[in-house]
Parts: structure tokens; sequence; C-alpha cells
């Protein structure tokens, strides 16, 4: 049955499922020539459980043991994937003889496209899309390695040495956008680690991650997807899979190649500097709960423990039962650096333990059991279910400092028996260089126990396991989404922004205020003044001290312009204050139009805070939160979200920052209202969601907190132009 696609959807599982689990295949441009593409995707299919055509104009009746046809059209039944592994000149005749036969998708191996860069190259792969789309095929391609199923045997890719790896199937599939770069994880499976499926889309012309994210989501013996990529081209697309594989229970563990911002837009606010693509992808990674390494060494690693573990059953922390003390010491180093909990052991374990441990032995948590406990089996297991039966611990760590066919060979099937008899998590750590020593191979092929080869690895796995279960708890618990801005406000901030557009980069101050006050968000008393005179007058009527601030459309950054005063207490402090700012003003930008200046109440001092928005390509309205002030892009303490957001998690980005104690009264401060903090910020993130096809960016530094009070001080708007 042919499938279709409207723009912005995703491919489901329905849709995928003839191209990824085929019960026919057919490679055409099938060759018995050595090291050719189409020669190595016949090897890689010699251990298929499906129905195998080959396609050659030149050969007929058989290829390579392979029944051989002329053209698709001429096979005596309709494959469910087709696999080009002809030159990119033939790939649009052949994709439009597929999709004429009913093929239900098609694998693209040829380059030339738009990784060329060219206008030709970009036509060329649009034109592959359009044939996919009119015929309801699904296109893998071009320039893909191809796709590996590992249930079915189907390596339907040309990468030479597949047809001898080992294969081992599991709960854990790979979805990579860089063909080699990705097959690195799948030869896991050397290691004896369980993998489904490699998908890689290659150039994405048609189906990419995000449909193959989908497509693993929905399958219900995919227990954890692996997933590394340099980009998106839509961020909707992408978290509507990442939500789904969330939704069905698998850990979607991703490594995003290329985040460094050696590039960045030119940005007016503080928020557009502090805000770049990595931090898009990072608030998009946290609302959709994706598991973000920044590094590819131990993502298979982590998925497989994500795979084959259940909820942690006490959310207390974990034990870890180590022979050497030096290997219990560092065991515990990296657990308070990921924020692992070693709890202490029950009194029980304890006594269990007193049984097989020497006086010079540690019983504790970490615990250094000696060598004593590997002299017999008895023993070593008698330890591994005492720590297994601990009711404080959700995982058992288990540190090898030395590999050998007399130490770890016979305990780690031990280790593997003991997992599956209690349930329990247990993680080895290969701390030897004998990386693939004796005893490694089981461990890493159990369905229990896991294997990691990197202590950090291994603890930063655990933390993210027992923190993605815990927020699949609290989202369970979380109540619906509530509005807290009047509905009026929405029209009432469109209006403005309409009327108003800016003189310059972005509006004034005034007039940013103003709009943001129509979402509640408190603003201080404030005047403009275009003269001295008016600016005493507007000090007196707001009454004394205040604070005077340049107003001029060229200029963004007041207080690196000396456009500022503060605490001015009579009149003559303020015309001798308006004389000193329009000065300095005219100093720093001898062109700027100055508009004169805004008298404004004086705060009372508070902890400076900074909002921000920004409006990322990908992903939509950025909610910036950090401590702001003019120290704002030297602190960088701030945390990014996808807006809107709900005050529980405006709060929850609060408790995130490195500088929250200073809003629990540090030093004597006022203890700020969190609760009314964090409906401010949820107000000021739904006036960003609401009005993101006008904007650029938003700014408000500070937003001055004292106690109950959340007052904007300065803010600034920048429209889209």
């Amino acid at each position: 049955m042919a499938c279709s696609r409207q723009a912005g959807q995703i491919y489901r599982h329905a849709e995928l499922r003839r191209l990824v689990e085929p019960q026919v295949v057919a490679v055409v441009g099938a060759s018995t020539r050595a090291g050719s593409f189409g020669r190595r995707t016949l090897d890689n299919l010699g251990r298929y459980g499906g129905r195998t055509y080959a396609v050659n104009v030149k050969h007929q009746g058989d290829l390579g043991g392979v029944p051989c046809f002329p053209t698709v059209r001429d096979l005596p039944e309709t494959p469910d994937c087709a696999i080009l592994a002809v030159g990119a000149d033939l790939i649009p005749q052949v994709l439009e003889e597929c999709a004429e036969r009913g093929v239900g998708g098609a694998i693209v191996y040829a380059s030339g496209f738009a990784e060329l860069g060219t206008a030709e190259g970009l036509a060329s792969q649009e034109r592959i899309a359009a044939i996919g789309r009119a015929g309801g095929m699904p296109i893998v391609g071009p320039n893909s390695i191809g796709l590996v199923n590992t249930r079915l045997g189907a390596g339907m890719l040309f990468i030479p040495g597949f047809a001898q790896m080992k294969l081992i199937d599991g709960p854990v599939s790979i979805v990579s956008q860089g063909g080699g770069f990705g097959y690195a994880l799948m030869q896991g499976m050397e290691r004896g680690i369980g993998i489904g499926h490699f998908l890689s889309p290659g150039n994405s012309a048609d189906v990419d991650i995000c449909d193959f994210i989908a497509y693993l989501a929905e399958d219900p013996q995919v227990g954890a997807i692996a997933c590394m990529f340099e980009g998106v081209r839509d961020g909707e697309r992408f978290l509507q899979a990442a939500e789904l594989a969330r939704d069905h229970g698998k850990p979607l563990v991703v490594y995003k190649v290329g985040s460094s911002e050696t590039a960045r837009q030119a940005a007016l606010s503080h928020t557009g500097t502090l805000v770049g693509s990595k931090a898009a992808f990072t608030a998009a990674f946290e609302r959709a709960d994706v598991i973000a390494l920044d590094h590819m060494d131990g993502l298979l690693d982590t998925a497989n423990l994500l795979a084959r573990s259940g909820a942690p059953r006490a959310g207390k922390g974990v034990g870890v039962m180590a022979t050497s003390g030096g290997a219990a010491v560092s065991m515990a180093d990296k657990a308070e650096q990921h924020g692992v909990r070693l709890p202490a052991l029950a009194e029980e374990t304890s006594r269990r333990l007193h049984a097989s441990i020497p006086d010079f032995g540690s019983i504790a948590n970490p615990a250094d059991l000696t060598a004593e406990v590997l002299k017999t089996k008895e023993s070593f297991v008698g330890c591994l279910e005492a720590f297994a039966q601990d009711p404080s611990f959700d995982a058992l760590v288990v540190p090898f400092v030395l590999a050998g066919p007399e130490s770890t060979r016979p305990r780690a099937p031990l280790i593997c028996e003991v997992a599956r008899r209690t349930g329990l998590p247990i993680v080895g750590v290969w701390l030897t260089e004998w990386l693939s020593g004796p005893g490694s191979e089981v461990l890493d092929g159990d369905s229990h126990a896991s294997l990691f080869r990197s202590a950090d690895h291994c603890f930063e796995a655990i933390s993210h396991w027992m923190r993605w279960h815990e927020r699949t708890k609290r989202r369970a618990a979380r109540v619906p989404a509530v509005r807290l801005s009047d509905p009026a406000a929405l029209s009432g901030a469109r209006a403005l922004l309409r009327e108003r557009p800016p003189r310059g980069p972005g509006l004034d101050e005034v007039a940013s205020k103003q709009i943001l006050s129509g979402y509640g968000l408190g603003t201080p008393k404030e005047r403009r003044a275009a003269t001295a005179a008016q600016a005493v007058q507007a000090a007196e009527a707001i009454g004394f001290p205040v604070a005077l601030k340049i107003v001029s459309p060229d200029i963004a950054h007041k207080t690196e312009a000396g456009g500022v005063a503060l605490q001015l207490a009579d009149a003559q402090a303020v015309r001798a204050a308006f004389d000193r700012v329009m000065a300095n003003a005219n100093r720093h930008d001898p062109g700027a139009r100055l508009e004169g200046v805004v008298v404004q109440q004086m705060i009372a001092r508070g902890v400076e805070l900074v909002l921000g928005a920004r409006i990322d390509p990908h992903f939509g309205p950025l909610l910036l939160v950090g401590f702001g002030g003019v120290l704002v892009e030297l602190l960088r303490d701030t945390v990014v979200r996808l807006a809107p957001v709900q005050a529980a998690e405006a709060r929850e980005m609060l408790e995130s920052l490195e500088g929250f104690r200073l809003l629990q009264g540090y030093r004597g401060g006022a203890k700020a209202d969190l609760g009314a903090l964090a409906q401010a910020i949820a107000r000021f993130s739904e006036f960003v969601a609401d009005n993101a096809s006008l904007l650029r960016e938003v700014d408000v530094n500070p937003l001055v907190v004292d106690g109950s009070s959340c007052i904007c001080v300065d803010a600034l708007i920048v429209p889209a132009h």
C-alpha cells in the first residue's frame, strides 16, 4: 500500500514497515564484480530470511546464486524494498519504475546530489524526493550506506565485511545521520552487544532521522534508541519523533555532532549573545526528555543500559562492590561527580557481608571486599546477592581491575546469573586495558547485566537512567497546562508591536515594558523627558530617589554607553545627571539619535535576573532565565528551554542555576517568593510564544527580585524584520 504524508509530518511505523522490515528485497544494479556496491549488497544479504532478487539489464536467469531480471517491471513479485546500486544519472528512471510497480520503499546509494552544494545537485535531489512523494514511496538517501534489520538478517547496505560480522539481535537500535560514523556503533555486535537496527538516511531527501526515530518508537521490541546527527531541517518534526519515543517508553540517547558555536549570528541583546544553536538543541532535548551526551564513546553502552534496565526500584542510589580499595574510591569519586548517591548498607547487608569479608576489608558503600571473596564461587555470589537484595540499591556497580581466564571469565557468568535472578541491574566497569579480556564478551552480550569500559561513562549513564525515570513519574503527575496571562494580553501585545515599529534595531525601553506589563509583568513607574526641566518634573511626580536612562533607538545597551544614572535624590542631582548621560551617549556614538531620557522609580536592591528569548529557526521561541545585571555575559549562569513553560517548569529552571541560593535569602538577603517568580517567568514565556512570529529577540535585564516583588527594570524587544 502506498503511503504519503503532508509537509511537517513524520513517517510512522506502518508507513516505513515494508522498507525496514521487507519480505522481498530487490538489488538494482546487482553485480558479480568484486568490490562493487551491487556485489557487496548481495553478499550482505546472504543471511537474509526473505526473498532476494537481482536486477541487471545485462544479466538474466541467475546472478551469483540470486534470481536476476532485466528491470523492476520484470520481477515476479513486487519488492518491499528496492536497493539502488546504480549511478546518479540512472536514479530518477529507476525510482519511477519502482513507484509504478508499487515498491514499498527505496534505498539510494549514489552520491552527487545536495552534498555537492551546487544548484544542480540540489535540484537533482529534489527530483528524487518528488518522485517518492508522487508515488507514495519512502526514499532513503541519496548518499546513504543503507540499512540493517538484524532480526531479519537483512544487511541492506554496501559496507564491506558485514557478511562476516557477528549478527546479534537486541533491544538497542541505532539511527545515524552519518553512515560510516554510525556504523562504528553497529560494530558493537562484535563485542556481543545485541543491536536490532542500523538506520542511516544519508542526504535525507525524503526519510530522515526523525522518521526513523518515530518508526523505532512504535516497535515493541525496541528498548532504547542510540542516535547521532549533525542537525535537522525541521525542529518541530524532531520534537514529534522524540516525544513519540518518550511516550512509548523508549529512551532516546543522542550525540549531536557539531555543537560548537564557531559562528553565531550577530545579536543585539544579551540573550542573543547567550542563546545559540547548541542551546536550542539542549532546550529541545529537555522538552522531549532526550538523553544528550557530548561524546560518541559511551553512547552505545548508555543506550544498552537503559534498554536492559527497568525503572529504579527505590530511587535512592546504587551500591558499589569492589575487590580493590583504589577501585572503590575511584567509583565513589565518579558517583559524586555525576550526582549518583551511594546509600549506606542496610544492617542485614552488613551482617551477611561480615560472614565473608576479612577484617582488613571495608564493609561499606562503596565496599572493598578484597580479593578474599574471589577464592570461592560461594563467597563471591553471596556478596553479590547481599548487595542485590539491599532495598536501598537501584543498581549494583562491580569494577574489574584486571582480566584473566581464572578471574574475570568465571565471575562474569555469576554476575549475569544474579542479575537475572534478582532483577537488579548489575553494571560492570572494565578498568583493565585488556579491553576485550576474558569475560567481557559475556557481560556485553547478557540481557540483564551490562558493561562499561569507563567509570565516568558508567556513572553518567546511571545518572541519566535514574533521571529519565524520575522525569517520567513527574510528567505523569503533572497537572494540565494552565494559561496565566489574560487572553486580552495577546491582542494587546500584537497591536502594540504592530503600531510601534522600531525607529532603530528594537523598541525603546518604555515601549518594551508597556507591552510586557500587558502580560502581568511588574514594571516601575516611569516617564519620558526630553529636557532637564522635564526630567525634574517627572522625578518629582514619581518621587525621589529615581533613576535616569538615555532613550535612543541607536543604543541598545545603555550602561556601556554611560547612559544610566542611579539613586538621584533631588532635583539638582537629576539636572546634573541629565546633562551627563546625554554627553556620555553622544561621545559613545556621535551619530546616535538622542531622544531624551526616561525617569524611573528607583527599585530597591534585590537579586538581579535576566529573562530573555530568541526565536530559533528550527525550534521556534527559546526562553532564557539566569542571573543578570551587567555581568550576565561574564557569569553565564543561565538555563534555556522552549517556550512556553508552566510555572512548575519555570521553578525547575531556577533550581538548576548555580546561583539559586541567592534566591533563598543568602547571607541575610530577602528570600524570594519562588512561586511568584515562577509565575512571572511563565507569563513572560507566554508572551514570547504568543508573539513568536513578530519577534526576533527579547531581553529583560535586570529583573529585580526582592521578596514577592519581581520588577522588569529594563527591557528590549527586537521585532522580526
